[in-house]
């Protein structure tokens, strides 16, 4: 197969474009729970000792995961890597979905979180292979953003049954700040108060 040479409007474009240097942020880690069974809804831990199949025993857990509706170019239920072992979530952005939907609070637990890291202005604009070094040594790498469903908002509608339609109303409203999925890149246990340094990649948009 022969590949076209480079002309030189594409160097050009090549030579424009933005490319955003990597960056490193503090952020802390609020919170851990996990899903243990077949249940969703996650319950509050006093730690995760992450694995490379995630958190031993959690619903999302695994090395090898199920296709579903956000892979629609494979056959439901093909094995594929499971790049969405741990659901990551920030306390600022799960205020601002509650304020949207006139709710006093949507619980992270409600919507199968697993961690709760604060400090991260536009937590969910975190750009995929973002890691996330713990200071007790464990490393989690982006793989990027948790688009919001109707079973998240049928958890949230559970808790408020005085009100209609919350299960459609949460996905439109949650959009870009239903915090991020990721994977476990280096093993080890996490604990609340641990602080977190947060490595950027480099960033470009693709044209």
């Amino acid at each position: 197969m022969s590949i076209a040479p480079m002309t030189i409007a594409d160097r050009l474009a090549l030579d424009d474009a933005e490319v955003i240097p990597a960056r490193t942020i503090a952020a802390k880690l609020e919170a851990v729970y996990e899903a243990i069974g077949d249940g969703f809804e996650t319950s509050t831990a006093e730690a995760l000792d992450l694995t490379f199949e995630g958190i031993p025993g959690d619903r999302h857990g695994g090395l090898i995961r199920d296709s579903g509706a956000r892979e629609p170019w494979y056959e439901r239920g093909t094995e594929m890597r499971n790049e969405r072992q741990l659901s990551l979530l920030c306390p600022d952005e799960l205020v601002r979905i509650a304020e949207g939907m006139s709710l006093p609070e949507v619980n992270p637990r409600w919507i199968g979180g697993n961690m709760v890291i604060s400090g991260v202005p536009n937590f969910s604009m975190l750009p995929p292979r973002t890691l996330m070094f713990f200071e007790n040594g464990a490393t989690v790498k982006i793989d990027g953003q948790n688009a919001p469903c109707r079973l998240a908002g049928g958890a949230v509608a559970k808790r408020y049954p005085d009100r209609q339609g919350l299960d459609l109303e949460f996905p439109k409203v949650a959009k870009r700040l239903r915090g991020l999925v990721g994977w476990v890149e280096k093993p080890g246990r996490v604990v609340p108060g641990e602080a977190i340094k947060i490595r950027i990649p480099e960033q470009w948009l693709y044209n």
